[in-house]
């Protein structure tokens, strides 16, 4: 609830007194690039409509009042009135100090390690994926994936392309050089491990694409052969026990790109340049890309930093594999699992023997999933309002 407002710095900002005392203050050249007025921004679709050029380069506050729990001032030169609700400016309030440590997470994100197993998110789909289809279950799903970064589904229909439906839930098919969809299982002649019986470690995929595919969807629809489990891995709780045990090796992994390559048959040569833990640059922790397979040579560590470079990468790679860190399952016949790619790492064991492993995988974005997760979200709030 917001208090009390006063102008501060000569008309350049306010100081707001929200309820328990907590002040927080704002620029003037903030609140009226984010009016919300109709000649600010459109009705129809919150775009605005002005741009910077059109704000006045002298613009200062000339009163500011609150009314109703809203912030009301009144700005030079335009002479106009602007009104703000204390509980969005509390909400996008930017006056607090900044995070001391890097390698800080979302609020919506939480670690895990193996006891995930034991509440590892999951949701009941039916052949023609109706349960996904209500928007509690769909919405306590996709929020749990923000969470965790990992989804587990059952109960799907035995149907090729059924991953397709899955996906349709919530976002849109991502195609790459493997097509729309790809076939997990053994091939002679693969032109990638994953399509062999080989067993493979914890690894984020393609990290050689910029950007890399933010989501991965993986589609059981045989899986009677000896061995061929899943293993998942948080790649940020991995990054964290590395910061802990190394904080210098953190920081090299996060300081130097590595880079990565894939090279297909004939057309397809595929190259990025990223940091084995990527930050921003307010030392928010946003993304792992680690795959041993599609490493190419490490040209951008200085001579002095590689021997250090590589006991932290390799550090990082025990960690991945550490069996406490890993929640391990066996997809079962119209069983499915949805990972953030640039957080949850997927392993798997080798296969052999009678029988078959057939999955089908798909890429996605995460823009789609939190856009959809975003919506169900305020409908629930509306409902409950």
């Amino acid at each position: 609830m917001l208090e009390t407002a006063e102008l501060i710095d000569h008309g350049q900002a306010v100081l707001l007194t929200f309820q328990q005392g907590e002040r927080r203050r704002f620029h003037g050249v903030w609140l009226r690039d984010n009016a919300q007025d109709a000649a600010t921004r459109s009705p129809d679709n919150g775009q605005r409509l002005i741009s910077l050029a059109d704000i006045p380069a002298p613009l200062r506050l000339t009163e500011a009042r609150v009314d109703a729990g809203c912030l009301i001032v009144t700005m030079a030169p335009e002479g106009r009135e602007f009104t703000y609700d204390g509980v969005w400016l509390w909400q996008h309030a930017y006056d607090r100090e900044p995070p001391a440590r890097r390698g800080w997470l979302d609020a919506h994100a939480e670690t895990w390690d193996a006891s995930l197993a034991e509440r590892l998110p999951t949701a009941d789909i039916t052949a023609d994926i109706t349960a996904l289809g209500r928007d509690d279950a769909k919405r306590r799903w996709l929020a749990d994936i923000r969470r965790y970064g990992i989804g587990k589904l059952t109960g799907g229909p035995l149907e090729d392309g059924a991953l397709l439906d899955v996906v349709a839930q919530f976002g849109f098919v991502r195609e790459t050089n493997y097509g729309r969809y790809f076939e997990v299982r053994s091939e002679i002649a693969p032109t990638n491990l994953a399509f062999t019986g080989l067993g493979l470690p914890a690894h984020t995929d393609n990290p050689y694409r910029d950007p890399a595919p933010t989501l991965q969807l993986l589609y059981c629809l045989e899986n009677s052969a000896t061995g061929g489990d899943n293993r998942v891995v948080d790649g940020f709780r991995a990054a964290q026990r590395l910061r802990e045990e190394d904080p210098r090796g953190f920081e090299l992994l996060a300081g130097y790109c590595a880079r990565f390559e894939y090279r297909g048959l004939g057309d397809v040569c595929l190259q990025a340049r990223r940091p084995m833990i990527e930050l921003a640059p307010d030392g928010e922790l946003i993304g792992i890309r680690f795959n041993n397979r599609s490493a190419a040579p490490f040209t951008d560590i200085p001579f002095a930093d590689m021997a250090a470079y590589y006991a932290a990468y390799r550090r990082l790679g025990e960690i991945l594999e550490s069996p406490e860190m890993g929640v391990t399952f066996k997809l079962a016949p119209g069983e499915a699992f949805l990972v953030d790619n640039t957080r949850v790492l997927h392993a798997r064991t080798g296969y052999s023997g009678e029988g078959s492993r057939w999955l089908q995988g798909c890429y996605a974005d995460r823009d789609g999933l939190l856009s959809t997760l975003a919506c169900l979200e305020a409908d629930a709030q509306g409902d409950a309002a």
